[in-house]
């Protein structure tokens, strides 16, 4: 989601971090420590925020809990840390938590100069404008003048910096730090206009009283392909997170569900399939894990649209179409590398 600007030292600092934290074995750690630990927003519907009971629900949620089932047998067996778009990065170097899934951007100097390893993309996103209908503009392109709330310390601001001169504007920024300040200024008319990725606009919508009276302009100005990520340095935890979220995708493709997956293992006559749950082959044992690891994880949480549609699809408030999202034989760019 943002992109943090670090300086060159910085960057090479949480890369000494990361690297060291990354040595010791992720996979033996958790299993010991007999708990995932995992980042993820403060609170952001529909991705990771906690329900009226307490508990984390949510998208970004949902991939956690499906890496506990494959590598602990236990969909609950995680431990979820709130980070901000400043502490995030932080808590992943250090070794504080052992996977990050907070709508987070692939970017080069993430993957390069921090030291992270991302392990797929979960959402095709972009960013964009979020205004009241009463300021009575259909475009980004009418927002010059405006105050824009802006969450600092990311390349959002070069986002808008960029379109902003680009089209001959001026603007006045208005600094945030969470998702939760960007919308309490927002509400208050500190600022015209709410800019983050798309999906989170839609989300910071379905919780406003009078949703139907926001409306997110038409403009996307950015790319932002959204997963999870761990620290350099250990393969074989990448590896686990990357072949859960694949997993999730071919499932999806496949016509595996939490409900139907049992039956599958047990019946299905498609080679890719029993691999996959599996039912032959010796493929989990590859990453350290049980040849099921995949089923667990599935009969947790679902497939990849399984985990869509509960928390962000079309008959939930945040209201997402599956767009780009959808999986490649639906027309969308989600897609993952065959498990053979």
């Amino acid at each position: 989601m943002k992109k943090m600007i670090l300086p060159v030292a910085l960057g090479a600092a949480f890369a000494a971090t990361s690297l060291s934290a990354a040595t010791a074995g992720t996979l033996e750690d958790v299993q010991e420590r007999g708990t995932l630990r995992c980042a993820v927003s403060t609170g952001l519907a529909g991705f990771s925020y906690t329900d009226e009971n307490g508990k984390w629900q949510g998208f970004d949620v949902d991939y956690c809990r499906a890496v506990a089932a494959a590598v602990l047998g236990d969909a609950d067996a995680v431990e979820f840390s709130p980070t901000t778009g400043k502490t995030r990065f932080t808590a992943l170097a250090s070794g504080e938590v052992d996977i990050l899934s907070r709508n987070t951007t692939w970017t080069y100097s993430r993957d390069a100069d921090l030291k992270f390893t991302f392990l797929g993309v979960s959402y095709y996103d972009g960013q964009g404008f979020m205004v009241k209908k009463s300021l009575g503009v259909t475009s980004a392109k009418e927002l010059d003048g405006a105050t824009v709330c802006i969450q600092t310390g990311t390349t959002t601001e070069l986002n808008l910096s960029d379109y902003f001169t680009a089209e001959g504007m001026s603007y006045e920024p208005l600094s945030i730090e969470t998702n939760t300040e960007g919308r309490a200024n927002y509400l208050a008319d500190a600022c015209d206009v709410y800019t983050t990725d798309a999906s989170g606009l839609a989300a910071s919508r379905a919780t406003f009283e009078n949703a139907a009276d926001h409306i997110i302009l038409p403009e996307i100005i950015s790319k932002e392909p959204l997963g999870p990520l761990v620290r350099h340095g250990d393969d074989q935890w990448a590896d686990i997170g990357r072949w859960v979220l694949n997993a999730m995708k071919i499932a999806e493709e496949k016509g595996i569900t939490a409900a139907n997956a049992d039956e599958m293992a047990a019946t299905s006559k498609d080679p890719e399939v029993k691999r996959l749950l599996g039912a032959s082959g010796e493929m989990g044992a590859a990453i350290g894990l049980n040849n099921d690891f995949a089923l667990v994880a599935i009969k947790a949480v679902g497939n990849y649209g399984e985990s869509f549609e509960r928390h962000l699809g079309t008959q939930t408030k945040v209201n997402l179409a599956r767009g780009l999202n959808a999986v490649w034989t639906e027309g969308g760019l989600q897609y993952a590398p065959p498990f053979r």
